[in-house]
């Protein structure tokens, strides 16, 4: 390719720190790339609760209009906050290798999940988090909060919260992991589908780009994260469900994949884990679906809904 490669991102510290990062991956592979900044409606009120915004994908449409448009080559996201709907004329075109996919703890006082006080007052915007958190500490108070990674931890120290979750992956690529005060475990806490996993996404039409990302692309992350993306689409949950998924690709190279449903109040646990021939992430994914559903996951999913 002899023009510079075009990659949209969002205009967060983290973000950036993405998109900087696929430029630099595919920079090692002779390609040049410009990153350029695009603000989507979750960026301009970046305290608002997803839920309020009514739609999913407030952090990815903008860049996939781009996209579209033509006026990005590359659009990178998180991948958990990519819906899994196919949109025409887009591609999901590699996933690089994935970061932690696990979320942690970061208390003001040091305390592990199980030893923070009674009612401890714990932030975290997310149904999934909130969810699983109350299953295993029905009496801690959780408390919402939306904003980027930086201002939580200043909110934290300032008192608001004893304690917040987060994803590992986003502290260690903003130089904060010094403040994980436990990684949980994923007995305790499974992740988001797709968390820690980048998206980059090309038009269907544009085979060149494809063929630079293809360069970058991740087979066991990649993978892995289809297993987690089809399980998700089958469960008809979108990214804001409480909903729990990690999968990942053994030393035998066989795919595992664990995941679990919830209630909102986290009074009810379904989970599920299965084991397959990587190369049948879809079908591992649809069969652990199938599983949930069978033994109620859709109640859960449409109560968890009607309540947020």
């Amino acid at each position: 390719m002899n023009r510079a490669l075009r990659i949209g991102t969002r205009g967060s510290a983290l973000a950036m720190w993405q998109a900087n990062w696929v430029a630099m991956r595919l920079g090692e592979i002779g390609t040049k790339c410009d990153v350029v900044r695009i603000s989507t409606p979750a960026d301009q009120q970046p305290e608002a609760p997803l839920e309020s915004m009514g739609v999913q994908g407030v952090f990815t449409k903008e860049l996939q209009k781009w996209l579209l448009d033509g006026r990005i080559d590359v659009a990178v996201h998180s991948l958990k906050d990519l819906p899994t709907e196919v949109v025409r004329g887009l591609i999901l075109a590699a996933i690089p290798q994935r970061e932690s996919p696990f979320d942690v703890l970061v208390s003001r006082e040091g305390e592990t999940l199980l030893k923070l006080p009674p009612g401890a007052r714990l932030g975290t915007g997310s149904l999934r988090r909130r969810s699983q958190l109350l299953h295993a500490r029905p009496d801690l108070h959780m408390a919402d909060i939306r904003a980027n990674v930086e201002t939580r931890l200043q909110k934290l120290r300032a008192g608001q919260y004893e304690a917040l979750v987060l994803a590992e992956a986003g502290l260690k690529r903003l130089n904060f992991a010094e403040q994980i005060t436990e990684v949980l475990s994923p007995r305790v806490m499974l992740s988001a589908v797709g968390q820690g996993a980048l998206g980059l996404e090309a038009r269907s039409s544009d085979q060149a780009t494809r063929d630079v990302l293809s360069k970058i692309d991740d087979l066991a992350s990649h993978q892995s994260v289809l297993a987690e993306r089809t399980l998700l689409a089958a469960l008809r949950g979108g990214c804001l469900a409480p909903i729990g998924a990690w999968g990942r690709v053994e030393d035998d190279g066989r795919l595992h994949l664990s995941a679990c449903v919830l209630s909102a109040d986290g009074a009810d646990r379904l989970s599920v884990d299965l084991l397959g021939n990587a190369a049948d992430a879809i079908q591992i994914g649809r069969q652990a679906a199938e599983q949930l559903l069978a033994a109620g996951a859709a109640k859960l999913i449409e109560q968890s809904r009607r309540q947020g």
